[in-house]
C-alpha cells in the first residue's frame, strides 16, 4: 500500500539542522520538568497501599477523602478507576507484616462502609508494595533499559556499521527521554506498567529506523558517486509511505484503546501514543541524519571507501 501516488522527493537532510534545534529544544523543556518536579512515581516504586474499591453508586470521592483522612495513612490519593462506581486508592502507610496489613484494610472498608452502609461497597484489588521492592524495581528497570540499548548498539554496529548503530542508539534515548518528559510535564503517574510501554516503545522505534537504515544501505550501493545527503533523503523518500501507513494505522488502535479500552491500559496505551509519535520523528530526522555527523569524510566500506560527506 503506498500513502503517496508518487514518489515523494522532500529534502529530509537539508532540515536536519531545523529538526536537530527542535529536538534540542524538546529535550531541554524535558530536562527542566525532570530537575524541577521530577516524575509522579506511582506505589511500584514508592512502595505503599492500593486497594480498588467498587460501589453500588457512584463512588463518593469527596466524603471517602474526608473519612480516609481521619486514618492517618500518609500521602493519599483518590481517583476513579475507570467507571465512576469504582475508585482507586493509593496511601502510603503500609502494615509491617499480615496482621497490620489486614488490619490496616479493615481500618480503610470499615471507613468506606460508614459513608455507603455495610455491604455497599465491594474490594475488588489489594496491592502491597514495600520500599525496598520499590527501589528493587526501579534499579531493575534502569538495567532493562540500558542492557537493552546496549544490546541494540551492538546489534546495529554489527549489522550495518558503527555510525549506524550510534545514530539508532541516539534516536531511542531521544524518544525514551521525551516520553519521561512528557509524564513529568502532565505529573502523569509513572508505574511498570509504563516502563513496560516505554520499552515496547524502544522496539517499535528501533524498527522503524532498521527499515530506514536497510534503505540506506541499499542505496548506497545504487548511488556510490552522490553524497550521503542525497542518499539519505532518496532512502527516506522511498520509505515514506511504508512509515506513515504503519505510524498512523498504530496511532489510531491507540487511540480506540486510549478512549474505549478502560483504565487498565489507559497509561499502557498514552505510553506507547506518545513513543510511536516521537519515534516517527526520530526515526526520519534523528537516527539518519547523525550518520551523516559521524562520516565526517570518513570512507564508507559500502561505498566502495569513497568519501560519502557533504557540506552541513
Amino acid at each position: 500500500m503506498r500513502f503517496f501516488n508518487k514518489l515523494t522527493d522532500f529534502d529530509f537532510t537539508g532540515r536536519r539542522q531545523l529538526a536537530f534545534m527542535l529536538s534540542g529544544a524538546l529535550i531541554v523543556v524535558s530536562l527542566l520538568s525532570l530537575v524541577t518536579q521530577g516524575l509522579n512515581f506511582g506505589i511500584d516504586f514508592t512502595g505503599g497501599t492500593l486497594v480498588q474499591v467498587r460501589f453500588e453508586q457512584n463512588a463518593p470521592i469527596v466524603q471517602m477523602r474526608q473519612e480516609l483522612d481521619k486514618l492517618d495513612l500518609g500521602d493519599m490519593a483518590i481517583q476513579e478507576f475507570g467507571d465512576p462506581r469504582e475508585a482507586l486508592i493509593r496511601f502510603e502507610k503500609q502494615g509491617k507484616d499480615n496482621k497490620e496489613q489486614q488490619e490496616l484494610l479493615g481500618g480503610v472498608m470499615g471507613a468506606l462502609e460508614g459513608i455507603v452502609g455495610k455491604g455497599k461497597v465491594e474490594q475488588r484489588r489489594v496491592e502491597f508494595v514495600g520500599p525496598q521492592v520499590g527501589d528493587e524495581l526501579a534499579e531493575q528497570g534502569l538495567l532493562a533499559m540500558l542492557l537493552s540499548l546496549g544490546a541494540i548498539l551492538i546489534y546495529v554496529a554489527f549489522r550495518f556499521e558503527a555510525r549506524f548503530a550510534v545514530g539508532a542508539v541516539a534516536a531511542l534515548i531521544h524518544d525514551v527521554f521525551l516520553t519521561m518528559g512528557f509524564f513529568s510535564l502532565i505529573h502523569h503517574e509513572f508505574t511498570l506498567v509504563v516502563v513496560a510501554a516505554l520499552l515496547t516503545v524502544v522496539g517499535y522505534s528501533l524498527n522503524d529506523t532498521i527499515v530506514v537504515y536497510d534503505r540506506i544501505r541499499e542505496e548506497m550501493k545504487r548511488l556510490k558517486k552522490q553524497p550521503l545527503g542525497t542518499v539519505i533523503n532518496e532512502a527516506v523518500n522511498r520509505t515514506l509511505s511504508r512509515t506513515l501507513v504503519t505510524s498512523l494505522t498504530t496511532i489510531l488502535v491507540l487511540l480506540a484503546l486510549l478512549v474505549l479500552g478502560g483504565a487498565v491500559i489507559h497509561d499502557f496505551a498514552l505510553t506507547l501514543f506518545f513513543g510511536v509519535v516521537v519515534g516517527t520523528y526520530s526515526s526520519i530526522f534523528v537516527a539518519s541524519p547523525v550518520i551523516m555527523f559521524m562520516d565526517k569524510g570518513k570512507p564508507s566500506p559500502l561505498q566502495g571507501g569513497k568519501p560519502t560527506v557533504e557540506s552541513a
